[in-house]
């Protein structure tokens, strides 16, 4: 399976609630496209604790999403944001803008 982007997105939504380390290591792996052994090397630390410490971020992050849904709610609105954002109107410019902004 590859990288998913889904956890990016959570990591954005989520991340404060990890500890610094997880939080760093999980943004190397998904948004820096770090490999688990470029991580390793950087950091000091083994592969497979690389790979621990990721797993255990992205069940964090799941759990959280599980829990309290904002991250698709935020993909939603984004989504919505795009279909409409040819239309003529300042308050939908208004929204769009500040929800593109999230």
């Amino acid at each position: 399976m590859g990288k998913n982007l889904y956890i990016s997105a959570l990591l954005d939504v989520y991340g404060a609630f990890l500890n610094e380390k997880s939080k760093a290591l999980t943004e190397y792996y998904y948004n820096d496209d770090l490999s688990l052994s470029e991580i390793a090397e950087n950091e000091g630390i083994t592969r497979q604790g690389v790979r621990d410490q990721i797993k255990r971020a992205e069940t964090q992050l799941l759990n959280l999403e599980e829990k309290c849904g904002y991250c698709q709610k935020f993909l939603k609105l984004k989504e919505l944001a795009a279909a409409y954002s040819g239309e003529v109107n300042e308050n939908l410019d208004r929204i769009f803008e500040i929800i593109n902004n999230l």
